[in-house]
């Protein structure tokens, strides 16, 4: 299993990034769905708990599913602003998402079991591995925002496991309609019907770590809130990483049905893979102050916004005046789909850009800007699309970067 492990594409770019920047090359980095903190510093309710915390001497071990004043507060905190009704004791804490995901695939997945997930979306294919389970993919198109249909999943839906979601999606930034949704839960509804009691069930892991970032009329969907009977067989992912800007704070929750989330508890309990028990209590206490929170999502919602407009904005602009450039519509999360149409191109060097990664690698080096390849997410090597993240951009960033894409752009023929 080891030796056949591939290395996160993303990381192995941000590595060639940061040699870059050592060498002093001023480099627009937005490959990391990170913030800067200096940008998007965490709020002040939830830093001032987390020190009041610490100096309350809270360093001893949580609990081994997380400290029952969190799983409380999270408990109503998903009533209050989603209307899903789970007690503390279906919900999980962790250090971050990436070991509740790592736990769903060890609790329901066994060696040979079946995986289905759309291309691009954020390290399915590595759980899988890890798991031991097939994986099969599906490769999404720009026309359904890079979203899945239940159309895509049927032919394959019969011998599955597991159903891989994320809405807002990374690397899209788009999310689910309603209708797409609701359609994938009909199908695994009828699937689970036809099923006999001998065989396991059909479960959807829903990460939707995204869902309080969305914009203008998007909105979030759920499984559950769709079709409650869709509880039986859904396992949400959501935590404090991205809404509020603290990818560093580490504090993740899992919540659904109450044997897979008592089984993965086992799981990491084993792995150790706690989140800081000051970190837990500074939470709990921070999410109870709903006029600060609310606030601050209000704040980052304004901020991000103004970025993913701003490039998406300038993209269009590049677009209109002939370059091969193209970008999808901010929807949500951090992230902005955008597109170069550069292979086959020369360089005024007379290099000819013939894969994605001459593509790449022409971006940083002539436009001093470092994005992510949808194949780093599992897409064709073929895709002409990229990730860009803007957590990590300044408002003086979008303006700065178009302009440098313009030039470069301009030197290609």
């Amino acid at each position: 299993m080891a030796e056949n492990l591939i290395g996160s594409e993303i990381i192995k770019l941000a590595g060639e990034i940061k040699a870059k920047i050592a060498q002093g090359e001023n480099i627009h980095n937005f490959t990391i769905g990170d913030f800067d903190p200096e940008i998007f510093p965490i709020p002040d309710n939830l830093k001032s708990e987390i020190i009041a915390a610490y100096q309350n001497n809270e360093t001893n071990y949580p609990a081994a599913n997380g400290m029952s004043v969190l799983r409380d507060s999270i408990s109503r905190y998903l009533l209050n602003n989603l209307e899903l009704n789970y007690s503390p004791d279906d919900i999980l804490i962790s250090g971050g998402a990436r070991p509740l995901i790592y736990a769903v695939y060890q609790a329901l997945i066994d060696p040979q079991d079946t995986v289905l997930f759309p291309v691009p979306s954020w390290n399915n294919n590595h759980y899988t591995h890890l798991s031991g389970g097939q994986q099969i993919f599906i490769e999404t198109t720009a026309d359904e925002n890079f979203m899945p249909t239940a159309e895509d999943f049927l032919p394959h839906i019969q011998k599955a496991t597991l159903i891989a979601l994320c809405s807002p999606l990374n690397p899209t930034g788009t999310v689910f309609s309603k209708a797409q949704l609701s359609s994938i839960c009909e199908m695994v509804l009828a699937e689970n019907a036809r099923r006999s009691a001998d065989e396991k069930p059909l479960y959807i892991i829903y990460d939707q770590i995204y869902w309080q970032l969305t914009f203008g009329e998007t909105e979030h969907f759920n499984p559950v809130s769709l079709y409650p009977e869709m509880a039986n067989y859904t396992v949400f992912i959501d935590g404090i990483s991205k809404a509020y800007a603290a990818t560093g704070v580490r504090v993740g929750w899992a919540f659904g049905p109450n044997k897979i989330i008592s089984k993965m508890k086992s799981i990491l309990g084993h792995v150790g893979a706690w989140a800081p028990k000051a970190e837990q209590i500074a939470t709990a206490n921070f999410l109870e102050h709903k006029t600060a929170s609310a606030d601050y999502i209000t704040w980052i919602k304004t901020e991000v916004f103004k970025r993913l407009d701003g490039f998406y904005q300038g993209f269009q602009n590049l677009k209109s005046e002939g370059f091969p450039v193209d970008a999808i519509a901010p929807q949500a999360a951090i992230y902005l789909t955008i597109k170069f149409d550069l292979k086959g191109k020369q360089t005024k060097s007379g290099v000819v850009l013939n894969t994605t990664k001459d593509v790449t690698a022409f971006l940083l080096n002539e436009a001093k800007l470092a994005v992510v390849p949808f194949y780093a997410f599992g897409a064709n090597t073929e895709s002409p699309w990229y990730r860009l993240s803007v957590g990590t951009a300044s408002e003086n960033d979008v303006k700065a970067v178009i302009e440098k894409l313009r030039t470069a752009l301009s030197t290609i023929s």
